[in-house]
């Protein structure tokens, strides 16, 4: 889904009730959505030329109910267990930022986390344009005993704490929504002819507005954030086990290789030839069906020594930054799901060595265009390293917006000039038959004016090398310690 590609416009959910204040809920995901002011009709999208469908189709937002099944659509994925902020620009409720962040499981926790979702929202926006409104939405499923009305009133304090700090930042909360259950409530309206005590159903998935607009412009919603996280989570119970004895092993084995001369380079390579193959191997088998099903065929293609092999050998930062090059073209989709299927493997005491792994799929996710998934998966790689600069990077510019083509375009350089110098080392190597003989064989060199050059039998003295202990010396003349040309016998000086 590519939030923007169009535009959302939302009538007030409570315009029609005298005891609410008017509001302009909407939501997104850093986009030119828009929201008309309630007051004003809302207009559709002027068409870039005077045929055709418009370059910036517009969606209208009627109601509180609209504006919460927009939510999944507008961030990519159901943001269940999550608090989601959303930022409101100009007269018109333009989209701007948002900010997601797990529920808190102390309560405690909610004034400071509430305090640095406001701030981390605005100061983003004040770079630009400052925020008029902000939307706030409290997504959480009932836990053992519970009913959706108990979570909404459970998560009452953390939303008004919300509202405080954001009008405490002179932006004020438009709309604030519990999302539970399959229903949703307003913390804002107190009518209930609008806003009924049990709740508002949602809307059916796929008959929404958003929802047809959703599918007009390709947008795609990628499941729940429990079911993207899960995908990435580490083994388990006697898989895990046998993973965790592999990796162990190869660990043991690493380290003389690491030892041995030119060792890193031998390791760095036998990884690089091994993923590849794993590329290609994943490649010729796509699976099909659920995610499940999906990551269970991929995690069978893999041995347990292989993946131990491939976790080990891309902790190399230099492994790790080639292996990146894999980010586009036919390697890309496989190479996803390699690197997903080795953060699974990352069991017991090694979930740290993921982390690498969850970047690498996090890049091919930017990559692609696929910025939901990109987003979780480099949250999850810094959630277990907040300190891996590859990741946090990478995070960053997500989260900004920004163009992932020089980075791969940077690569792609990379890539070609080392194909490229080793295609001349390889010529270099296959074709030194000309040169090797002239340094090795006086026979092969120039002869002095007016003297025939002499024949050379195997086994002379003129088959060695020369020099003293098989040094080589300038063929032709040489100087003398005054620096003065002399010239030697038969252009030789070392041969006695």
């Amino acid at each position: 889904m590519n939030p923007h590609s169009e535009n959302a416009h939302s009538e007030s959910p409570h315009s029609k009730n005298p005891h609410s204040e008017p509001t302009e809920p909407n939501a997104s995901d850093n986009s030119s959505h828009t929201a008309d002011n309630p007051s004003r009709a809302a207009r559709p999208a002027e068409p870039a030329t005077p045929a055709g469908p418009p370059a910036d189709p517009q969606v209208t937002l009627r109601s509180a109910a609209e504006i919460a099944d927009a939510l999944p659509y507008l961030m990519g994925f159901y943001p269940d267990d999550s608090i989601v902020l959303v930022a409101l620009h100009g007269d018109r409720g333009r989209f701007g930022g948002r900010v997601r962040l797990g529920i808190p499981a102390d309560s405690a926790q909610w004034p400071d986390a509430a305090d640095q979702l406001a701030d981390c929202l605005i100061s983003a926006a004040g770079r630009g344009e400052r925020p008029m409104g902000i939307l706030v939405f409290l997504c959480q499923e009932p836990a053992a005993g519970e009913s959706g009305k108990d979570v909404k009133d459970r998560l009452r304090p953390l939303a008004q704490r919300l509202r405080t700090a954001c009008g405490a930042l002179d932006v004020p909360v438009l709309e604030a929504l519990c999302l539970s259950n399959g229903r949703f409530w307003s913390y804002c309206c107190p009518d209930f002819r609008c806003c009924p005590a049990d709740g508002t159903p949602m809307a059916m998935p796929g008959t929404s507005v958003m929802a047809a607009a959703a599918a007009y412009a390709g947008m795609q919603v990628r499941g729940s954030l429990k079911e993207m996280e899960a995908r990435l989570a580490p083994r388990t119970g006697p898989r895990a086990a046998d993973q965790e004895k592999a990796l162990d092993a190869e660990a043991a084995a690493l380290v003389p290789r690491m030892l041995r001369p030119e060792g890193a380079a031998a390791v760095r390579r036998d990884t690089l030839e091994l993923a590849e193959a794993m590329i290609r191997r994943f490649r010729l088998d796509t699976p099909t069906g659920s995610n499940r099903a999906r990551d269970a065929c991929d995690d069978a293609l893999i041995t347990d020594a292989e993946a131990a092999s491939l976790i080990h050998g891309l902790q190399d930062r230099i492994t790790r930054d080639r292996a990146a090059e894999w980010m586009e073209g036919p390697a890309a989709a496989p190479a996803l799901r390699l690197w997903r299927a080795l953060a699974r493997r990352c069991a017991g005491g090694y979930l740290e060595h993921a982390v690498a792994l969850l970047t690498l799929a996090g890049w091919v996710c930017w990559a692609t265009d696929d910025g939901p998934s990109a987003r979780v998966t480099l949250g999850r790689a810094l959630s277990i390293d907040p300190g891996y600069v590859f990741a946090d990077l990478l995070h960053r510019a997500v989260n900004e917006g920004l163009d992932p083509e020089p980075l791969r375009r940077c690569l792609r350089e990379q890539r070609k000039e080392r194909e490229e110098h080793d295609a001349a080392s390889s010529r270099g190597a296959t074709t030194p038959a000309t040169t090797t003989p002239a340094k090795t064989t006086p026979a092969k060199e120039s002869p002095r004016p007016g003297k025939r050059p002499q024949s050379v039998r195997p086994g002379t003295a003129a088959d060695r090398p020369l020099g003293p202990r098989g040094g080589s010396r300038p063929r032709g003349r040489t100087t003398d310690g005054r620096g003065r040309r002399r010239a030697g016998r038969d252009g030789d000086r070392g041969r006695r």
